[in-house]
């Protein structure tokens, strides 16, 4: 009997400062109407300076345990997806794990940029088809503020704060994950970083100096090579599925750019009713950006115990991904 990884419970955790296009047009050279024309974005969230990414990942696995009705000590697995850990080591979900209690689970991170809380998925549900674990907190948080460069206008319009999770076990009653389909091109890895800081480039006063810790983006290449991946990613996953795309009753792409979103929709013949956007308000949140999205998604009753719901995401690395839910 075929089983899926069913996703019992939800969360999230918002900033609640938010930054809207008149502020970034108080910093930098641009305009309202520029932004929302090219990227589709009005507002994101920015955490306060005292806050890191783990405090937004634990209050995601909060609510998320709470509406499950679970408590920390009956977690087995913690999983975060994240390009903007506390540190570079421990890992952020060894954080998570102390923050909320969870004694009895295994902790550790996922680096796979936006494409982070797919590749958590896809991981989680081979390790309890394995029987290593019985259920798997998974979370996509990021504090992209932290990382962002607010003297450079393509980059600074784009990225917000927040964090996204999930409360997942095995099942067998036809609802929950069943199709995944991942991929990275390391070739491309220079079009999305963040140069200094690791061993090829150690943090130091030039480092510093010359900005090499914030994210670096070549905003038109990386354009092209996201619709491809992010089309791949989703043919590949519904032909997993065995079904055809005209059989998906909801996209939840990742929150790049509604330029990328709409290009996507058009090469899979999706109509826009059938796309779940929330960009608008929160811009681009990397490995959060996406659990977000389903769990607005589910909150709103979008979608049904029998729709197929497919999850989509492109990263720095650059990686992608693509789920299929059903209900």
């Amino acid at each position: 009997m075929k089983t899926y990884l069913k996703i019992l419970a939800t969360g999230i955790s918002l900033p609640e400062k938010v930054l809207c296009n008149a502020d970034l047009e108080r910093m930098v050279e641009t305009s309202d109407d520029w932004i929302l024309t090219r990227t589709g974005i009005r507002e994101r969230r920015i955490t306060e300076k005292e806050v890191a990414t783990s405090d937004l990942g634990a209050d995601a696995g909060r609510m998320a345990l709470a509406s499950a009705g679970k408590n920390p000590e009956d977690v087995d697995l913690i999983m975060v997806a994240t390009a903007t850990g506390d540190q570079m080591f421990p890992s952020t979900a060894c954080i998570v794990q102390a923050k909320l209690g969870a004694v009895n689970a295994t902790a550790f991170d996922i680096s796979a940029a936006c494409s982070g809380f797919l590749y958590c998925l896809t991981v989680a549900y081979s390790l309890l088809s394995s029987g290593v674990y019985r259920n798997a907190l998974i979370i996509g948080a990021e504090t992209l503020s932290k990382i962002t460069d607010y003297s450079d206008r393509s980059t600074c319009v784009l990225f917000g704060d927040g964090a996204g999770a999930m409360f997942v076990e095995l099942g067998n009653d036809g609802k929950g994950m069943f199709a995944s389909h991942l991929g990275s091109d390391g070739s491309y890895a220079s079009l999305l970083n963040l140069p200094a800081g690791g061993s090829r480039m150690p943090a130091s006063q030039e480092t510093v100096a010359n900005g090499q810790h914030y994210i670096k983006m070549n905003g038109n290449e990386l354009f092209k090579v996201a619709v491809r991946s992010m089309e791949e990613a989703a043919r590949r996953t519904v032909d997993k599925a065995e079904l055809d795309t005209d059989e998906i009753d909801l996209l939840i792409p990742h929150q790049a750019n509604i330029r990328i979103i709409n290009s996507l929709r058009k090469r899979l013949d999706i109509e826009k009713e059938r796309v779940y956007v929330n960009i608008e308000r929160f811009g681009n949140t990397s490995a959060a950006s996406v659990p977000i999205a389903y769990h607005e998604a589910r909150t709103a009753k979008v979608f049904d115990k029998n729709s197929n719901i497919l999850l989509v995401a492109f990263g720095g690395g650059i990686t992608w991904g693509g789920v299929l839910i059903r209900g």
